[in-house]
């Protein structure tokens, strides 16, 4: 059995980062250990005076404790990261891991043409840093424009220009970079991948489906990573992400306006495992 280490917060309500990881990757047959960066009440997106904390101070003591106990791990998986302390943590744990041990960044931080409340351009090019150091980056078109220092270009893109912005993401230092929220026509909405070990790109496409959720990010990326350690090749991974990542928008939108903050994953569960 594989085993992966996932580093992002942990909100105790909401259906992101780690309490959407956690059962994805585990449910895929995938031995999931995690690293909280923090622990919020809830979510940040649509909740009011919710509770923060920051366990920065923790994350050096639990490495070295897993150093000590000789624990390592198939993948290394980092999500949210909540200040330039935890950004610089985590390259030091990517570059002293064996080299079997796979890098999966994704740099969640932004949305919609926006970074996220508490976010600056600064801390983007600083992300940046941490991409160069992955095997595998997973931004979305606005994480990417902020990490290349670019104009975010929301719609009217072709393939030149989302190539040419993967072109650029790989040369931060990433062997693979995948870009998500691509739209080429208004009735479809998929994922970009270029290998700049190849030299080729990837592109896989679902139909859209008009409605938002928190959290589809994470359910997208823990399972690429679950994927990736069942042994799919990185093509195979990303279909098998955007689809289950569809299905679970797909079977919330009934129960949408209850559900708001998060997709009811729990429920296509079985769609996944029937297609891994």
């Amino acid at each position: 059995m594989k085993r992966v280490v996932t580093i992002q917060d942990i909100s105790c309500f909401g259906k992101c980062s780690l309490t959407v990881a956690l059962p994805v990757i585990s449910a895929m047959g995938v031995e999931t250990a995690i690293l909280p960066t923090a622990v919020l009440s809830t979510h940040t997106g649509g909740f009011k005076n919710f509770t923060f904390r920051d366990l920065s101070e923790d994350i050096p003591k639990i490495f070295k404790h897993w150093e000590d106990e000789g624990i390592d791990f198939d993948a290394i998986y980092t999500g949210y990261l909540g200040s330039f302390e935890q950004i610089d943590q985590m390259k030091a744990f990517i570059e002293a891991r064996p080299s079997k041990t796979l890098a999966f960044v994704d740099p969640a931080m932004a949305d919609n043409g926006k970074l996220y409340a508490g976010f600056t351009p600064e801390f983007a090019r600083h992300m940046a840093t941490l991409c160069a150091k992955a095997d595998i980056i997973v931004p979305n078109l606005t994480e990417a424009s902020f990490m290349l220092g670019i104009d975010y270009v929301e719609e009217g893109y072709d393939k030149a220009y989302i190539e040419d912005v993967l072109r650029k993401l790989a040369a931060l230092g990433a062997k693979k970079a995948v870009l998500t929220g691509v739209s080429f026509e208004p009735e479809k909405l998929g994922v970009a991948m270029y290998d700049s070990q190849t030299d080729e790109f990837f592109y896989y496409f679902n139909e859209k489906i008009d409605a938002k959720f928190h959290g589809t990010g994470d359910i997208f990326a823990s399972t690429c990573v679950g994927a990736l350690m069942r042994g799919k090749s990185l093509a195979e991974a990303l279909r098998l992400a955007a689809d289950y990542t569809a299905e679970c928008i797909r079977i919330t939108m009934p129960d949408k306006e209850k559900h708001w903050y998060g997709v009811e994953f729990e429920k296509a569960m079985p769609y996944l495992i029937e297609r891994l």
